[in-house]
């Protein structure tokens, strides 16, 4: 994984090769204390992940990642916990608050690896379909990543039981634990990413697993003691699909 570190606190980027140096498939290609350097290395040298300091001077971070024509996977190391929201709103993998623990460091390289060796995967057909926008109807791997809170979840997929619209929000609900995951997305952005034969939204407010069904009944379907209703606007496409 081609990596390079954009900070304008040198003691900052010796932390950041340090923990570089310990992982044997990261490839330290280039340090820079200042965004506008990094540019030319970026497209020569095509890299996988970035580094990136927010409070900067000419360019902060957030404006630099959004001035790249291609971007490469990024993570945001910064002292200012008030950026997290932009962020990930920018699709960042992860967003590091200084001074850095190296266990937060592991999780977000891994994170990073992970979705790099799913994009290189010779077996998928659609390079967006991961992680955040694309249609994984055509290649799914059992599992999506979600934004919550600060980080991104990974979900299995036969883990789902069904996902509840709250206005701008989703609560995810998944087996076996009593705390459903909140993300904020549409309904139709988490369709893109849900198989269309394991998945399917039967009201307004809902997407059930299918698997997950108990019961069926003429206005709801009961998943888990969950009584779920089925809207008139999607009762008959239910049903055809369940072959009732």
């Amino acid at each position: 994984m081609k990596c390079i570190i954009i900070d304008d606190e040198p003691l900052a980027i010796d932390v950041l090769m340090e923990y570089c140096q310990k992982l044997d498939f990261i490839e330290l290609e280039d340090t820079f204390t200042n965004s506008l350097e990094a540019i030319s290395v970026i497209k020569e040298k095509k890299i996988d992940l970035i580094f990136c300091d927010i409070e900067m001077p000419q360019m902060n971070g957030i404006d630099f990642i959004n001035s790249l024509d291609n971007i490469p996977l990024f993570i945001f190391t910064t002292a200012y916990s008030q950026y997290a929201v932009e962020g990930f709103n920018l699709n960042a993998i992860d967003y590091l608050v200084k001074p850095i623990p190296y266990n937060r460091f592991i999780k977000a390289i891994s994170r990073a690896k992970e979705i790099l060796a799913y994009r290189k995967s010779p077996t998928k057909l659609n390079d967006n379909v991961f992680p955040s926008y694309g249609d994984s109807n055509t290649a799914n791997p059992g599992y999506i990543f979600v934004k919550a809170e600060y980080e991104s979840v990974k979900i299995n997929l036969d883990d789902i039981e069904y996902i509840q619209g709250l206005k701008d929000y989703l609560k995810i609900h998944v087996k076996n634990t009593n705390k459903a995951i909140l993300t904020l997305m549409s309904f139709k952005e988490i369709l893109d990413k849900l198989p269309t034969n394991q998945f399917v939204r039967v009201h307004k407010s809902f997407v059930v697993n299918i698997s997950c069904i108990k019961t069926v009944q003429r206005n709801r379907i009961v998943i888990n003691d969950m009584r779920i209703p089925i809207g008139e606007s999607y009762k008959s496409s239910f049903f055809s699909n369940l072959g009732l």
